[in-house]
């Protein structure tokens, strides 16, 4: 860990994208209608049953009863419990267009419930989803249940109704411990309670228990976030993900709510993340890569040591390579050689439902040039390790020929200790699994043309 210096850490703390998929979002299109997206459907239950990967699936929960001022997600504030029933028959509307073009025999292995807050949903809603959900598609058993907390809205018993319900990994929103902090930000949950709920999760039996954090939200300081740290570190929470704040007020409303003056400076925030580093691994913590960490045991980190990583919408996984489909409002998934998503208010999402069509707004379909570069940069990502061989056997290009212009961007990288250029590949050094995002950049051809990056997130 003493190897990462501030001077390198400042050095590539630049903006880019977080590649859960490529090409990004930021370039899906509009002319990737529903009635496309219907089609690639159609394809994918035609195509032969036994070569099917089983299904991902993602639901957008947006309700939050109130707004955390760093949040970027796609969200509803209302404290108006109510309109979960309309959205969970909008939901139920859905699933049942999207069945008359798959059939309700798909095999799913991994389920996820994101947000907004899922919680936001009563225990009986959440029966009543996961019934309509079971009804329609086929979850095998083993599969991975998955479930964003924010630990206010929760206690052990509604813990335990998760977990009849199936789910077996859930994750809490912790961001910082300290009261301050959680006061500029309008997220106040005492230490006690996450505590109190992660012995809870351990008693009921929950496979896998992460916890968000955030640096770089204001009135902190490395002080700060040490005791912040210390307690996580007491936490001991089976993974942790540790994402940088992105100041972008002029696209997220709620964040212009937060005082620029009581940001960190950039000197401070690098160190909160040198400190967060040193702390993780000394505690044992396995580096999975960018912004996720896993004790040894975790399932994320054994498919990190056996080189089984994949990253989906959701990040880092360890499902095989396959469609993703997204339900709900803002909702993206990946079906085949395409990406879509939903339309991102509930006004339209509810129009478009009333039509009888798909409420798929924009997405993507890959050209042989989009496919070859994602599967470098999720080699990069997952691996840490490109085999030219492997890259042109599958797309039958010339690897040197065809990356000419980024194999000779990346001796750069190399000379930093970053990266091994050897005769057969790339690898990615010990020292460059923490900047592996600069690293995968390079291939990412619409960025490299886009010198005005700001719509992204720092990679640091």
């Amino acid at each position: 860990m003493n190897t990462v210096s501030p001077e390198l850490l400042r050095r590539h703390d630049v903006a880019g994208p977080r590649y859960t998929s490529y090409p990004t979002a930021d370039r899906f299109v509009e002319a990737f209608t529903s009635d496309v997206y219907r089609h690639v459907l159609a394809q994918r239950k035609r195509g032969p049953a036994t070569h099917a990967q089983p299904l991902s699936l993602y639901v957008h929960v947006p309700f939050c009863e109130s707004v955390c001022y760093y949040c970027a997600c796609n969200k509803v504030v209302t404290k108006q419990h109510g309109r979960a029933a309309e959205y969970l028959r909008l939901l139920a509307r859905e699933v049942a267009l999207l069945t008359e073009q798959l059939g309700t025999e798909q095999p799913v292995s991994q389920l996820h419930l994101g947000g907004g807050t899922p919680t936001f949903l009563s225990d009986d809603e959440l029966r009543s989803l996961m019934a309509m959900l079971r009804k329609n598609f086929a979850l095998q058993s083993g599969a991975e249940l998955a479930i964003e907390v924010d630990p206010r809205t929760v206690d052990a018993g509604r813990l335990r109704t998760l977990g009849d319900l199936g789910f077996n990994r859930i994750s809490f929103g912790v961001q910082d411990f300290d009261p301050d902090v959680q006061a500029a930000v309008n997220r106040v949950q005492p230490a006690g309670q996450v505590f109190a709920l992660m012995a809870a999760a351990r008693a009921i039996g929950f496979t896998s228990v992460n916890v968000d954090l955030i640096y770089g939200l204001p009135r902190q300081t490395p002080e700060s976030f040490a005791r912040t740290l210390a307690q996580v570190q007491q936490l001991r929470p089976d993974r942790i993900a540790l994402y940088a704040y992105a100041h972008l007020p002029e696209r997220f409303k709620p964040q212009r709510r937060i005082h620029v003056a009581e940001l960190p400076a950039a000197v401070d925030k690098v160190a909160m993340l040198q400190q967060s580093l040193a702390a993780f691994l000394s505690a044992g913590y396995v580096y999975v890569g960018m912004d996720h960490f896993a004790l040894p045991t975790d399932e994320l980190a054994v498919a990190k040591r056996e080189a089984r990583l994949h990253r989906n919408f959701q990040g880092y996984t360890t499902q095989p390579d396959g469609d993703l489909i997204g339900l709900g409002v803002s909702a993206i998934g990946r079906v085949g050689a395409s990406y879509s998503q939903n339309a991102k208010t509930l006004a339209e999402y509810r129009d478009l439902l009333a039509q009888g069509q798909l409420p798929v707004v924009r997405g993507l379909a890959l050209s042989r040039d989009d496919l070859a570069r994602r599967a470098v940069i999720m080699a990069l990502m997952c691996q840490g390790r490109v085999t030219f061989e492997t890259i042109e056997t599958t797309w039958l290009l010339d690897f040197r020929s065809y990356f000419k212009a980024e194999l000779t961007q990346l001796k750069t990288l190399a000379d930093e200790g970053l990266l091994a250029m050897e005769e057969d590949g790339l690898q990615v050094t010990a020292q460059g699994w923490f900047f592996v995002r600069a690293i995968a950049m390079v291939f990412d051809k619409p960025l490299q043309a886009d010198r005005h990056r700001a719509h992204f997130s720092r990679i640091l």
